[in-house]
């Protein structure tokens, strides 16, 4: 499996490809998308959607895993956050990909540099799991944390996050709809 983790922003966004090959986390690639910081909000997002989309193309992954939300104490720091984090979704959508979240938190207790840890520790850990040298910034590092919570997730039999809703829901449905009047009749009974 090939996941694509992204660690959203509005001028600088990474990205990181990780791949399981045999229960082995293989790094496939990474890099950081970089706006002009003097641009228009809306030309900034457009620049991050179209290289997102490329990165798509390039690494292929099977899914894409993205850094959730956390608490800001400047509002205007978390809407254009939110924007960053949306282009990313859209993009991953768009390419026909399935999308899941992680709490900060929790992507860097999957690489073992503890939920509080900064920066420089969740660096320090994803070069060592994945055996690379020294990245050039930090938003390449979470990205590859990402990946690797993803993955780590998906091997271990934790239901994957973003997916166990929807399938609660669809069973849900499935319930309801047996119980409905026979008068109703599901699409494949017809």
């Amino acid at each position: 499996m090939r996941v694509l983790g992204i660690d959203p922003g509005s001028r600088f966004m990474g990205y990181g490809v990780v791949e399981d090959r045999r229960g082995r986390l293989v790094h496939v690639g990474h890099g950081v998308i970089k706006v002009d910081p003097d641009a228009a909000l809306e030309l900034r997002l457009k620049s991050l959607h179209e290289s997102l989309l490329e990165a798509f193309k390039l690494y292929r992954p099977e899914s894409v895993a993205v850094e959730g939300v956390f608490t800001f104490r400047n509002a205007r720091s978390a809407l254009i956050l939110g924007h960053a984090r949306g282009v990313a979704l859209l993009a991953a959508a768009q390419a026909g990909l399935s999308v899941h979240e992680y709490a900060p938190a929790k992507v860097k207790r999957a690489v073992g540099a503890g939920g509080a840890a900064d920066k420089d520790a969740v660096e320090r850990m994803v070069c060592t799991f994945l055996d690379l040298e020294e990245l050039e910034r930090s938003d390449a590092s979470d990205a590859l944390a990402v990946a690797v919570c993803h993955l780590n997730h998906a091997r271990s039999g934790v239901p994957v996050a973003g997916t166990r809703g929807r399938t609660r829901a669809r069973a849900t449905q499935a319930k309801l709809a047996d119980k409905l009047t026979p008068s109703y009749r599901r699409p494949e009974a017809r």
